[in-house]
């Protein structure tokens, strides 16, 4: 843990359980961590509900760590199915659940139980894709995604060392029999490894590798960074002004990745050469133009035709991988969708924005991909237009408010960026 630090005082810790050996070891050993500290550690038991026996095999891990003091919490995932992209899709709506549940306990720091014969596996599994350096790394010990800290304090540490632990504990665990199905890459290649203890010489080299390639990336990405701060405007609307010329190539993966939302950059090769040649393109789901009026260099912006579609306006709710909406958006009426303005609204919008001069800078293409409000088909808000405000309503048609301007009022709560007042 002291790796993944610093840690404030009586730290508190969520710890994600799945009722397996290595997660049931890492609930037991981070407990025993925090309380030392005056902390405490939250277990988080994920039913994906695949299996029927699986709601029975959450309250039995939860049962089992209650009988050595520590709290645990079930969640059950609804709606998964068997069918294609089945490990990816379970991945997300668990990742999704854990990081809900954290925030509602208001914990920051959240427990993963991957361990060193898991980061054997993922060095193999991205040398058969072909992955560059990085990818190479493998699993991160400290990685952060939603406001969320993961940390894997076991990486290294083989599972032959967490079962004797747990024995030694008089802890039982249980056996997931999906971990050994031969359809998964990653049950293949445990089986092929023939080292399910994780500590044949082959696992060890696997993990000095991932460790070797670990500080490698993390030495470009500090440079990486240090060099973007000095080349790159980032704008709170969620596109970039970048100055002229090459760059490296990771460096711009990473400004891919953030304009576009997405969890990983476009193949490397396409990244390659838009790095070493820096022009206007569209890659990633990202458009590269010239900036124009913006300055010298290129505008990175959000490519409209791969912005995902509007999704329920929920406190919490994600549009796009880019815009998250704030937790005070309670008083949002149901059928409330947050998504993209859209070319449209943004031309009609125009005159608005030529009022407020930061606005009014914004390039047309960037205004068309920022996060609208909508209800009943009606267009609501547009936070960073701060649209609408008082002003503006005695000049737009109606149908840009719901209903009236009194109503429009009761949105101003829920949005905690606008100036509407009640007619």
């Amino acid at each position: 843990m002291a790796r993944l630090g610093p840690f404030g005082p009586a730290p508190r810790l969520a710890a994600a359980v799945s009722g397996g050996a290595d997660s049931m070891a890492l609930a037991l050993l981070a407990d025993a961590w925090a309380r030392v500290r005056d902390g405490s550690v939250l277990a988080l038991i994920v039913d994906h509900g695949l299996r029927a026996e699986s709601a029975d095999e959450a309250r039995l891990a939860a049962s089992r760590l209650a009988a050595r003091g520590i709290a645990a919490r079930v969640l059950t995932l609804h709606g998964l199915a068997r069918g294609p992209a089945l490990a990816e899709r379970a991945r997300r709506a668990r990742y999704a659940a854990l990081g809900e549940a954290c925030a509602a306990s208001g914990m920051a720091d959240l427990l993963l139980g991957h361990h060193a014969a898991d980061q054997a596996e993922t060095v193999l599994m991205r040398l058969l894709a072909r992955s560059g350096p990085d990818g190479l790394a493998g699993i991160a010990a400290l990685t952060e995604r939603d406001g969320l800290r993961l940390l894997r304090p076991l990486i290294d540490v083989p599972p032959a060392a967490l079962r004797d632990f747990l024995r030694a504990h008089g802890v039982a665990w249980s056996e997931d029999p999906s971990n050994a199905d031969p359809a998964a890459l990653r049950a293949r290649l445990r089986a092929a490894r023939r080292d399910p203890g994780g500590t044949g010489l082959g696992t060890w080299a696997l993990t000095r590798d991932a460790a070797r390639h670990g500080a490698a990336r993390a030495a470009r990405q500090a440079a990486d960074a240090a060099l973007l701060a000095r080349r790159l405007h980032f704008f709170a609307e969620g596109f970039v002004v970048l100055s002229p010329g090459p760059l490296p190539a990771s460096a711009l993966a990473a400004v891919l990745r953030a304009v576009a939302g997405a969890e990983f950059a476009p193949p490397p090769a396409s990244v390659a050469a838009l790095a070493a040649d820096p022009r206007p393109a569209t890659l990633g789901g990202v458009r590269v133009l010239a900036a124009g009026r913006l300055g010298p260099g290129l505008l990175l912006v959000r490519e409209a035709a791969a912005m995902a579609p509007p999704v329920p306006a929920r406190p919490g709710a994600v549009w796009d991988g880019r815009f998250r909406l704030s937790r005070a958006a309670e008083a949002l009426p149901d059928g409330a969708t947050l998504g993209a303005l859209g070319a449209a609204d943004a031309a009609r919008l125009r005159a608005f924005r030529r009022r407020r001069p930061a606005a009014a800078a914004l390039p047309a293409c960037a205004a068309a991909a920022l996060p609208a409000l909508r209800h009943a088909g009606v267009l609501v808000a547009v936070p960073h237009l701060c649209y609408p405000d008082p002003s503006a309503l005695a000049r737009w048609p109606m149908a840009f408010v719901p209903g009236n301007p009194a109503s429009a009022a009761r949105y101003v709560p829920a949005l905690g960026l606008l100036w509407l007042q009640p007619a």
